[in-house]
């Protein structure tokens, strides 16, 4: 089972979180989807195959009142789990991207991939990819 954990704040991660658990899906996988706010770090952890959104926010950085405090919790276990990354963007670079990944490789997790779009999505071919790699984990 792939385990998709988001926070969107303009519906355009959503929209990402909703064509990869479609890839994920259509690749012949299991797939749960879910708004951070309404699980637990826990109960996100406990699934091998885990995938994580967030728009970047701010001067490129990950949303700080939800996903900053998700992300600090569930870190310390993902040592080992398998994990993908995904958001969207609107301005600078994509550099959040790379911190975040970064950050989920320095807690010890297989990062098997990444997918960020400049605004909405529209059938990204990130996003396929990234739930097509999420489903063959």
């Amino acid at each position: 089972m792939v385990e998709i954990a988001y926070w969107s704040g303009t519906g355009n991660t959503e929209a990402m979180a909703q064509e990869i658990a479609a890839a994920v899906k259509a690749a012949g996988a299991d797939v749960e989807s879910v708004l951070m706010e309404d699980t637990t770090p826990d109960a996100v952890a406990q699934h091998d195959v885990i995938l994580l959104g967030c728009p970047a926010m701010g001067s490129e950085e990950l949303e700080d009142s939800v996903v900053e405090p998700f992300f600090t919790a569930i870190a310390p276990k993902l040592n080992g789990k398998k994990v993908g990354l995904f958001g969207s963007y609107g301005w600078g670079t994509g550099e959040w991207m790379d911190t975040w990944k970064q950050r989920a490789q320095d807690a010890g997790a297989v990062v098997f991939g990444t997918a960020i779009v400049n605004e909405t999505p529209d059938n990204s071919e990130e996003c396929a990819a990234l739930g097509k790699a999420a489903a063959a984990q």
